[in-house]
């Protein structure tokens, strides 16, 4: 990988991780990342996790395919991120439906679980209704989900 390319993490034993460095901005004047900061680390991870199941949001619009959105999430946090942090969002499928997934994700400093949430994702059509995903799509999300049951 090129140093000047972002990371997209990796997928490991069907569970995707993608590290993160809490910076100035992700915090109050506290030092501790902002509550509504994890909600954006782990929409970074549900992202990298699609482009690694092969997923292209922008394809799929252009397409008039549709395009992906989270129908619900119920989310708790364990214990406070920091400033200067290192933290991985570990994101698994649990559930694949027709026209829905649904995922746990995990923010995570070393082994310590700082924040989780489990996410229902659906696939809607371009005008903003359910619609089954793609054969393709279900698939590889089944394939994550059993690999991650492995370990």
């Amino acid at each position: 990988m090129h140093p000047d390319i972002p990371t997209e993490g990796r997928i490991e034993a069907g569970r995707h991780l993608l590290p993160v460095r809490v910076y100035y901005e992700d915090t109050d004047l506290t030092g501790i990342v902002y509550h509504a900061n994890y909600l954006r680390y782990m929409e970074r991870g549900r992202t990298e996790m699609l482009r690694h199941a092969g997923v292209d949001h922008n394809v799929a619009m252009a397409a008039g395919d549709g395009f992906w959105a989270v129908h619900s999430m119920n989310i708790i946090w364990h214990r406070p991120a920091r400033l200067d942090d290192r933290l991985i969002v570990v994101t698994r499928v649990t559930k694949v439906r027709a026209a829905a997934t649904e995922l746990v994700q995990e923010v995570c400093r070393g082994a310590e679980r700082l924040c989780s949430a489990t996410v229902t994702a659906a696939f809607l059509s371009m005008d903003g209704r359910p619609q089954r995903q793609s054969k393709l799509w279900h698939d590889r999300f089944t394939t994550l989900m059993q690999q991650a049951d492995t370990v």
